[in-house]
């Protein structure tokens, strides 16, 4: 049975019990009710996609309790240190380049070079992460192609008994998603309009790029995506001379999305097992094939992506 508390130090000590054991908890932030977990921990990110049925893994937003959190996961510039110094915490989130020691789950950020990361300017969403001292993913709590929810109530309605508590912050303030600007190009592009307007985002840094680009995706990513440097093949029932195979389920191969045939698990993995199998001199990755239901779904779209020679 799903939980709806208000906020107390009891319910804070609870909601850090349900991250470090890799589940997810229904936070109120400004903005919207997020769907929170871990972001270091590839399981945990897992479960939000698996919860919201996301048919394709879009990056999610990082959120941190403090510009200097955030700075340990991604490279800030003058521009992402004014713009934070504006309207952090509140509702704008950056495209940042991640460190390669960062600790963010690459499941997180679809296997991108890039974070989208931004502080909550909500009491419950501060106290949180703050006490449970890492970075959460939280896209929106509700199922995916469904209204974004703005009270517990709107989590409970959609997610129902997925979610084991959802932490009851009232009403939010602003309603609307965060503004999400990629500040990793020189002209910096706003890929989602939301809280925080154009024109207080250009008083502050200046010209931004407003165009409109094929294949922009949830939450305002651009469709840019992870592919390894070595041609895959995907459906394969054998690897071929010179490629390692990527297996799912109980079969001979070099490294195995989830022996079991768990589907969570093999998203889990996905992104982790390629970068692995791109760093050793091969011809290419065979892959074999992986249901088409479920969170299949996710890692065949994801997987098709990759596999793109553009």
């Amino acid at each position: 049975m799903v939980t709806i508390a208000s906020f107390s130090p009891e319910v804070l000590s609870q909601a850090c019990e349900l991250l470090s054991s890799g589940d997810v908890v229904a936070i109120p932030t400004e903005t919207v009710y997020g769907l929170a977990a871990d972001a270091t921990n590839d399981k945990a990110v897992a479960k939000i996609y698996a919860i919201k049925q996301r048919p394709e893994f879009n990056p999610l937003i990082i959120h941190c309790h403090s510009a200097q959190q955030a700075k340990s996961y991604v490279q800030f510039d003058k521009r992402a240190e004014k713009l934070a110094d504006a309207f952090w915490p509140g509702p704008i989130t950056f495209v940042l380049k991640r460190y390669p020691d960062s600790a963010i789950s690459f499941l997180a950020s679809s296997g991108l070079e890039t974070l989208a990361v931004r502080i909550p300017a909500h009491p419950v969403a501060q106290a949180l992460i703050k006490a449970y001292s890492k970075p959460l993913a939280a896209p929106s709590a509700n199922l995916s192609q469904t209204i974004s929810p703005t009270s517990a109530i709107d989590v409970q309605a959609s997610l129902g008994n997925r979610v084991p508590l959802i932490i009851d912050g009232g009403q939010t303030r602003v309603g609307v998603e965060s503004t999400i600007i990629d500040l990793t190009e020189a002209i910096p592009h706003i890929l989602r309009p939301g809280g925080i307007s154009v024109e207080q985002i250009q008083a502050v840094i200046g010209t931004v790029d407003l165009s409109r680009r094929a294949g922009i995706k949830a939450p305002g990513m651009m469709a840019r995506h992870y592919a390894p440097s070595v041609p895959m093949r995907l459906n394969a029932a054998a690897p071929l001379k010179g490629e390692l195979f990527l297996g799912f389920g109980s079969m001979d191969c070099d490294y195995n999305l989830s022996p079991s045939g768990n589907l969570e698990e093999a998203a889990a993995n996905l992104f982790r097992m390629m970068r692995l199998m791109d760093r050793q001199n091969i011809a290419g990755i065979a892959v074999a094939p992986i249901p088409k239901h479920g969170l299949g779904l996710a890692i065949n779209d994801r997987l098709m992506r990759a596999a793109t020679r553009e």
